[in-house]
């Protein structure tokens, strides 16, 4: 039995693996529409969300498999005190693979030491997103069709952004992938992440406005100012539409630049770039289901 709890818990041959896996399904749906009948997915989500939650649960009924689970911390016992690790184990005895959603670092990990079901980290505060992670690799590598060799971009809020970190990270492991952080100084990348990349030898760059970098970028990862990650409501007010990506800044992108977004989005991209063919973020819902069904057959040992 294995967990997934940050996007290194496999390896990048495995991620191949599993790409091929969820493009195997986006070309043939009908091959595992009943995969999973007879599986249950525990959705356990202890913080709001719309696509992390549905994703899971589009992904487990379109392989033949039932959820169940909550959407919020206040609809479970941990209202009343029950911890992570009593209410893995008890998730364990009704369902055959979990997804959690914790806003406190490290609550995946803490789940995975005492369940005895697979645990999915469907991300824990401002640390780790490794699904996300996953849906923005194979995005990547189904459009651009590599992984190497490559300008990225990120850009919004780089210090408490998990699907930032977790994809940093992730990307580190693959050649010739050089960074541009585009952020304001109050939001910029966290140290432990610079002294990873100085230690590895990787080129990156931390600038403030993004019109300086367009040009040069073949990704463009937008982020939104996260509200609930900020102590100072004036803080917030003052950063949430610092960037604001438009159709001046796209026309100074090169033609084959892709823009992703982790969504939701708020005023960070123009609605007038969303029908730019370089805007990539409503395909990278698509895919978001796609790897986490081969996510969930891969640690089911279905697949």
């Amino acid at each position: 039995m294995r967990h997934l709890i940050t996007p290194l818990d496999f390896t990048t041959d495995e991620l191949e693996k599993l790409f091929d896996l969820a493009n195997d399904i986006e070309n043939n749906k009908s091959k595992y529409s009943k995969i999973c009948e007879g599986k249950i997915l525990a959705t356990c989500f202890y913080e709001p969300s719309t696509r992390t939650r549905l994703s899971f649960e589009s992904a487990m009924l379109q392989l033949g498999g039932q959820v169940l689970g909550f959407s919020d911390a206040g609809s479970s016992s941990a209202s009343k005190g029950e911890s992570v690790s009593d209410t893995i184990r008890m998730i364990s005895a009704y369902t055959d693979i979990c997804a959690m959603r914790h806003p406190k670092e490290g609550s995946a990990m803490v789940a995975s030491t005492a369940a005895s079901i697979p645990v999915i980290n469907a991300g824990d505060g401002g640390h780790q997103h490794p699904t996300q992670t996953l849906t923005d690799l194979l995005t990547i590598r189904s459009l651009k069709k590599r992984l190497n060799n490559f300008t990225i971009g990120l850009c919004g809020d780089l210090k408490f952004g998990r699907t930032v970190h977790s994809l940093i990270n992730a990307l580190v492991r693959y050649p010739d992938v050089k960074f541009v952080f585009i952020s304001p100084e109050e939001l910029r990348i966290p140290d432990y992440i610079i002294e990873m990349l100085k230690e590895k030898d990787i080129p990156f760059e931390e600038v403030i406005r993004l019109e300086d970098v367009m040009p040069k970028l073949d990704l463009l990862y937008m982020t939104r100012v996260q509200r609930e990650r900020f102590f100072n409501e004036q803080d917030y007010v003052r950063l949430k539409d610092f960037y604001i990506l438009d159709k001046a800044k796209m026309k100074l992108a090169k033609e084959d630049m892709l823009v992703l977004h982790p969504l939701p989005r708020v005023n960070e991209i123009s609605i007038e770039v969303d029908s730019d063919p370089r805007a990539a973020y409503f395909r990278q819902v698509k895919y978001g289901v796609y790897v986490r069904m081969a996510l969930i057959l891969t640690l089911l040992e279905l697949a």
